[in-house]
Parts: C-alpha cells; structure tokens; sequence
C-alpha cells in the first residue's frame, strides 16, 4: 500500500479572469516570524508508523470480515517493509554520510531512528499477536486451517512428502557457508532458512543458508481431507521439515527463519546523465545490493546463528527484529483471495455517472458530446473508471475527429486498456504525447518497458523534466468539431491512470471542455515536453513554482476574513501533510479562530486542539475497504467557495519537486457535493480516527451505546447508487 507546477495561477479577481492573484503575494507569510511554538510539529516518521497501526486496529476488529482482516494484515507487512527500504534507509543514508539535517521536528536523525525502531518492534510484536490470537482462530472457525507440521497426522505428512518431492524439492538450493563457500548474498525481502548441521564422520558443525523459492506460493494448500476444511501449511514450515533430503548424512542441529531488508530507494544525479533511462536501469541494478537495514529473525533463534548473521550482513543488534514465526505476513494476501464473499466487503457495484450516459434511449454514449453539455465530476471507485475514464480515451482513440491525445502517466498496469488506447491512437494516425514517469518508485522497471511499447507504436514518449517528478494526472484530447474548429476535451484527476488500483482507491476526477482549461493545459504540456516557460495559467494551481504560494494566499484571505468578523473556513483532504510553511499558516489561521477541518489518510505533522495555536483545527483519519486518495482544497472565501481538486499532497517533494496540479471546481453542483462530502466525513456519526494534540490518533467507531457509527465509504456508495436511480426514475 506508495505514497510532488510550473506556472503561474490565475483566479477570479473583483468578478475577472487574470493571472495576477499572486502579484501581492507577501512571502513573509510562509516563513516563522517566532511566535509559534518551537514544538509545533509531530515528527512524520512516527506520525506514518500510527498511521499503519491504524491499518493493524482493521485487523484487529471482529467487526471488519475475516478475510478482509487477514488482508489487512498482509497490507500491514507490506507497508512496513517499504516504510523500511525507504524512509529508514534514508534516514541512516544520512547517519551514515555524517549529513546532520535535522528531521522535521528539529530532533537528530539518530535519535529518530532509536525512536522508530522501538515503535516499529512494539507494532510488530503487536502485529504477530494479532495474527496468532485473533484472526488465525476465527480463520480455524471459519473452516480455513493454516496449519504446522505438528498439526498433520501420518496420511497428510505422506501426501506432503509428495508434494515437496515433485513441486518444491527440484527448485531449492542449499548453500554452504566455509573456508570454500564464502557467505552468500541475501536478496531484500526473500525469507530464509539458516541451518547448521554437523558431519558426524568429522563432528564438524557447518552453516547453511537456504532461500525459501518466491516462485512458489508461500503458503501450499494442503489436499482434501474430506472434512470440507480449506488447510494451507507456510511453504517454509514445509522445507524445514524435509531438510534431511537436502542434507543427507548430516545432523539437522538448528534451522530458524530470518528475513533481510535493504535499502532500495534509488538516487539519480539526473544533471550528470545524458540518458535517463540507462542511469536509472543501472541504479535499479544496485538497489537489489544495497545495504540491510533490517534482520527479523524468529524468537527462537540461537545466539550462534544470529551473531554469525550480524556480523557477515554488517547490522547492529538495534536492528534486529526478535518475532514469531511465521515471518512475512504479506503471504497473506494469498489466503485472503480465497472466494469466499460471505468473509468479505458487500460488493459494490460502480455505477455509470448519470452524465456520461445517453442522450437518448438505447443510443451509443458519447463522452465528447456530454462533456460538452458542462463539466462532469467522477468519484471512483464508487462511479466506474471503465465507462469514464477509460472510455474517454478509447472514445478518442477511434474517433476520426480526434487530431491528438496528450496524457501524463505516473502508474498504471502494463495490460492497461489506457496504454492500448494510446498505441491504438498512434497506429491510427493521431498525434500522441505519452509523458510517462519512469522514476514512480518501485515502477521504474515497469513504466521503462512500456514507454518502449508505446514508443515502438509512434506514441512520442517522453520523461519530464530534469529534476523533477511529474506526478499530476492529465488527459487532453484535441478534437475537431463539425464546424471545423478544434475543441480541447480534459480530465485532470487525483489518482493514476491505472484501472486495476481504481477498484480500490478513492479518487476524483473532472471531465471539461473549458476552452481556458484546454489552454491552459496546452500550455502545461508544451513546458514539459519542450521548453516553454508558461506563468499564466487560469483554472489551474501548477506545482513546483506557484502552488504552494497559491494555497498560502487562500489560507491567508480566510485568516484576514476571520479577523474581520466575516465568515470563514478551511477543509482540506490529503494523504499526507507535513509541508511547514502550510502547517505554519494553518496555525494562524486558527488563531485568527478560522475553523479548520483536515482529513489525512496518512501522515501529519500538524498539532491539532493545542491551546493558543490550534484549538479550531480538527484531524481526522477515515480508512477501509478503499484506500483514501484524493486531494481536495475547499476555502470558504465569504461565500464565494474556492474548491480545488488533484495530484498534490501537503510534502515538499509534491510542492517542490514535482510538477502537480490542482483544478478549481466551478459547478455548483460540484461545490455542493465536496461541502457534503466533508461534512459527512467530519460528522459525529461517522466512523474515523481523531488526532490527538500528542500525536496519538483515538478511533471512534462506536457511540456511547456500542453500536457502530456508519462507514463513509458505504454512505458515499449508497449516495452515488441511489442518486442514480432516482435521476433515472426521473
């Protein structure tokens, strides 16, 4: 469970359309004039470690389903895991280079470190209990057994013996550790037998390690027993009970599992390169040998063993991770794709915007001529992706008055009818720009082969700027129209061009025909592919030059219109907020008393409810069965709201290295529907969680009765759902 442009904003000023808005900006505004407190922010690195414990209290709740439960722990390890070959791995990277930047709270990257790895550990520890004591019996219960060697009688460890002869023995490879075999590189990730045997001709003790296959599946179902019970045992459960046929002649002494992590995150010096791509396929070479900075071993592991895995991995005893067996619950998503709908979420049914469908009874839809008729505002997952997004560019892939499509694309699936859309554009004769970002970490190999796919088509790829990430989501589409003039056609989304994440993540996008959209967007794209430099832009907020100076300025006018005595307000949704210059105008804006609501699904570094410096600002956390996604900025501006939706989180790579985008919503409908979607997020009877003035986050789930407070995501569907059908009945 991933997760910073370049122009000038324009706005409406006095009832005019001008590029000027920022002309008065005082920059002073944004820097600590000392009269905020020096302890004003939470540190992130912890602030995103509460955040997956938020994700561990889903599958520690009975009343979330079981196999959504066990999911949830797998979605924990797998956060973990890259919170680790990340932010860690930086943070060392740093202790290590003798750099002394401090962390955001001022505090030494060092004493950061010893805070997370006891934090980390504690949830870990917690996170294991939770598998063991909570979800693993309900599994038993529900009649799906992950069982232990102990647990098989004869006739199972005979069927089992045939499984590891023909399936798993053929692929393993045991590798001596001696004067001969020096000790062997351990790959990030990959879960591992140590095993120390003794010839008992020489009565010499030797070390072996053994790397569980990743190619197979990490838990091996089991064959019916007749009892109707689903039963897996872990794959590593079964090799270490099978080690005397990848030893024979010696004496199994010991065998325990342990797990190595590495720093992966990959660096470029993108202003000494001349070609982007072979850098970063070299850099993605060395991530796979970068340094450990963590070993989980499990609790019963002797001293022998780990002392001879620490000093040969280069680790200090800090980072060792002391847990149960078994290690590596992100094998658990394979347990919780079992088909079993009655142990997972109601299925939800997205549901076609009421705008995007036909004029008239039993028609073709048309996107074009609806997005004609006015802007059109999509929420996924809850409205379809594949009968609006990705039908906008189909559509305009076999239209013959299509003239060109220019799209960016940070993420997307490599069989995505996105990127066939565009070849078959190409392949069609329509000019089309791909702006693909191949440095989208963890993609990169992925976006690599197929900017080459679409390459090979005739789609004109290109990669960006020098330095900078392009991270905002944007589709344009120049169509000639009937009367011969060309009319520009527009999404500009909060989530990626992916179909498959647009089952699960929540996102928004705005469908125009703005012709200053389309301008504007022109513009947008010329910079990134050429070498324009455009300032005015006029519905549009462009990261890294003018955005943040843009909110800056909003936030301002709503703390001026408070002192003033004139209504005001600030609700903001991000995934994360740590920026301090926002942070730092968010703080006076309460102390001017603006009433400042924030949604955050992950980190925050602001304080919230703190006497004389933040007491009108409220946090909350709203996770589930959909990963919250979207950004949105809403100002009250004395009843003239300024409602802005896109790509950008409150992070300075998002306001400072990446090009991002933010689109002002004009539609009063729109208005009206980001104003109730707030204000049922932040309701009373709305399941969250609460930031805390000291940086814990209390979930409140429950009234004072003990029943359930309602899921916002399950409002939202059943809001979607029914206004469909009652405009349909219409």
């Amino acid at each position: 469970m991933q997760e910073d442009g370049l122009t000038e904003a324009g706005y409406q000023v006095d009832g005019g359309v001008g590029g000027d808005f920022l002309d008065d900006y005082d920059e002073s505004t944004s820097v600590d004039d000392g009269t905020l407190p020096i302890d004003r922010y939470l540190d992130r690195e912890l602030s995103w470690l509460r955040f997956n414990q938020r994700v561990l209290e889903l599958a520690e709740d009975d009343a979330v389903p079981l196999l959504e439960r066990a999911n949830f722990l797998a979605i924990f390890a797998s956060n973990l895991d890259e919170f680790f070959m990340v932010r860690v791995a930086g943070l060392k990277r740093r202790i290590v280079t003798g750099l002394a930047v401090p962390t955001n709270t001022g505090r030494a990257p060092a004493d950061v470190l010893a805070d997370i790895n006891a934090l980390a550990l504690e949830l870990q520890l917690r996170h294991a209990r939770a598998f063991h004591e909570l979800v693993k019996p309900a599994l038993d219960d529900a009649g799906i057994h992950i069982e232990t060697w102990a647990d098989l009688n004869e006739a199972d460890r005979a069927r089992v013996d045939e499984i590891f002869s023909a399936q798993i023995f053929p692929v393993l490879m045991p590798l001596a550790v001696d004067p001969a075999h020096p000790f062997p590189y351990i790959s990030g990730l990959s879960l591992n037998l140590s095993v120390r045997v003794r010839n008992p001709k020489t009565d010499r003790v030797e070390f072996a390690r053994l790397k569980v296959p990743q190619v197979l599946p990490r838990f091996v179902q089991l064959p019916d027993d007749g009892s109707g019970r689903v039963r897996f045992l872990t794959l590593e459960d079964l090799i270490s009970n099978h080690l005397d046929e990848l030893f024979p002649g010696m004496e199994i002494l010991e065998h325990h599992e342990f797990r190595v992590t590495r720093n992966e995150d990959v660096e470029i010096e993108e202003d000494e390169t001349e070609n982007l791509i072979q850098a970063l396929e070299r850099e993605l070479l060395r991530r796979r040998f970068g340094p450990p900075i963590r070993l989980e071993i499990t609790d019963d592991m002797d001293d022998v063993t780990l002392g001879l895995l620490v000093r040969e991995l280069g680790i200090t005893e800090n980072e060792v991770y002391r847990l149960p067996a078994p290690l590596d619950l992100g094998g658990l998503f394979e347990v919780a794709k079992l088909d079993r709908p009655h142990l997972k979420y109601p299925k939800h049914v997205p549901v076609t915007p009421l705008q995007l469908q036909p004029a008239e009874p039993n028609a073709a839809p048309d996107v074009f001529a609806s997005i004609a008729r006015g802007d059109i505002l999509v929420h996924h997952p809850y409205e379809s992706f594949a009968t609006s997004v990705q039908a906008f560019l189909e559509q305009a892939a076999r239209d013959p008055n299509v003239l060109a499509i220019k799209q960016t694309l940070y993420r997307t699936s490599g069989d995505s009818p996105i990127i066939e859309a565009l070849i078959d554009a190409a392949e069609a004769g329509k000019a089309v720009l791909a702006l693909v970002e191949i440095k989208a970490r963890f993609d990169e190999q992925n976006n690599i082969e197929w900017a080459r796919k679409l390459e090979k088509a005739g789609v004109h790829v290109v990669y960006g700027l020098v330095g900078l990430k392009t991270h905002c989501k944007l589709a344009l589409v120049v169509r000639q129209e009937k009367n011969g003039e060309l009319r520009h056609y527009a999404h500009i989304g909060t989530g990626n061009y992916n179909p498959k994440t647009s089952r699960i993540y929540e996102d928004l996008g705005l469908f125009t025909a703005d012709d200053q959209v389309g301008k504007d967007l022109t513009r947008l794209f010329n910079e990134l592919s050429g070498y324009a430099i455009e300032k005015k832009f006029k519905r549009l907020l462009v990261a890294p030059r003018y955005l943040r100076r843009g909110l800056l300025k909003h936030i301002r006018t709503e703390t001026e219109n408070a002192r003033a005595g004139l209504p005001s307000g600030i609700r903001i949704k991000v995934n994360s907020l740590v920026d301090e210059a926002i942070i730092d105008a968010l703080y006076r804006a309460s102390q001017a008393g603006v009433p400042v609501d924030i949604v955050v699904r992950g980190i925050c570094a602001l304080v919230p409810g703190r006497d004389a410096l933040s007491e009108t600002i409220r946090v909350r956390s709203v996770l589930g069965r959909y990963l919250e996604h979207s950004r949105i900025f809403a100002f009250h501006n004395n009843g003239d709201p300024q409602v802005y939706i896109g790509s950008a989180d409150m992070m300075h790579r998002n306001l400072d290295r990446r090009v991002e985008a933010l689109i002002r919503l004009t539609d009063p409908a729109h208005l009206a529907y980001i104003d109730e979607l707030f204000t049922t997020t932040m309701a009373g009877t709305t399941a969250s969680w609460h930031l805390q003035s000291d940086g814990s986050w209390q979930r409140h789930h429950r009234d004072e009765h003990g029943r359930p407070l309602a899921d916002l995501q399950n409002v939202v569907m059943n809001q979607v759902t029914s206004r469909r059908r009652g405009a349909t009945r219409a």
